[in-house]
């Protein structure tokens, strides 16, 4: 790669991945990065906050914005989440608008359109699972989702697409690096993601934790790396508290005699060493913080403040 930070015609600029809960729009960002930067789940609103995607080629850095599902806030962490989104709007210079086009669009699709609808930034859709989509009802649901946003076409710019089998990436792409601007990297053109090691421990464990169980357990749940220390002859050690807000919660995160814990640290230990290239020692523990979801403070210690706090 002849990469080049400040060449001329070198072009730079934040897309904003954005939509409603559980279209894909984490799996589209590492099939776009090329590169695992965001836990991924069938639950809804698995991702809680802005995480970065850097994809560099020899003519353009494009930094990706992967944003929570965007819905009606009732609570902290939903408030959190939303000036997530916001926030990426702000600091964005283009918008990727993702839906699910195997339905139509449903009340949250519309109100994730009416969101963006007013941002001055240039807009494209991404309509993802498109290898699952019923092809009888697809040109249907293309024009339903087009009149979401008035003035996108397929092909023109917007675009069918498979985040999990790859189909038109390459095409999607162009299309973005087409809204992108003249500018210099921001990055290193191996970096892929600027979240810590901590931060990504945390949210492999709480990946795991989605993977496992079920009901309303994961969403009631938070990941804190207390430690992490590096040994000279041995696995460094990581030491995670997951917290929840019913003592009910925490007997089945723990399973019975431990078993639902150690398969979670199983899991999220081998996730966490194959991404970050090293041997760790993952100690898991389990509190409860009562209604953490709720409470502003708690939210902003386990997830870290927004721009606006």
């Amino acid at each position: 790669m002849d990469f080049e930070f400040s060449k001329p015609g070198f072009k730079s600029g934040y897309v904003a991945v954005v939509g409603r809960p559980n279209v894909g729009k984490s799996t589209l960002v590492n099939a776009l990065v090329g590169h695992k930067v965001a836990i991924t789940s069938p639950k809804p609103q698995t991702t809680r906050k802005r995480i970065l995607g850097i994809l560099s080629d020899d003519d353009a850095q494009m930094l990706f914005l992967d944003t929570p599902g965007i819905h009606q806030p009732r609570r902290a962490l939903s408030r959190y989440m939303m000036r997530e989104v916001d926030a990426a709007l702000q600091d964005c210079d283009a918008i990727l608008f993702v839906v699910d086009i195997t339905t139509p669009p449903n009340e949250e699709d519309r109100n994730a359109a009416e969101h963006i609808a007013d941002a001055p930034q240039p807009k494209r859709i991404a309509f993802n699972k498109a290898d699952a989509v019923d092809p009888r009802l697809l040109i249907e649901h293309v024009n339903q989702y087009e009149a979401l946003l008035p003035g996108t076409r397929l092909d023109d710019n917007a675009i069918l697409c498979s985040a999990t089998r790859g189909d038109n990436l390459d095409k999607l792409r162009a299309m973005l690096n087409g809204m992108l601007q003249e500018g210099p990297a921001f990055y290193p053109p191996d970096q892929v993601t600027d979240q810590t090691e901590r931060i990504i421990g945390a949210e492999f464990v709480r990946e795991q934790a989605l993977r496992y169980l079920e009901q309303e357990v994961p969403h009631g749940i938070a990941v804190s790396i207390e430690e992490w220390k590096e040994r000279r002859k041995s696995p460094a050690y990581v030491a995670a508290t997951i917290f929840v807000e019913r003592d009910s919660q925490k007997g089945i995160l723990i399973g019975k005699g431990g078993e639902m814990l150690k398969k979670i640290g199983a899991a999220a230990r081998k996730e966490i060493e194959r991404e970050l290239e090293t041997k760790i020692y993952l100690d898991l523990w389990v509190k409860v913080r009562d209604k953490w979801r709720e409470s502003d403070r708690d939210v902003a210690r386990f997830l870290g403040p927004t721009e606006e706090e």
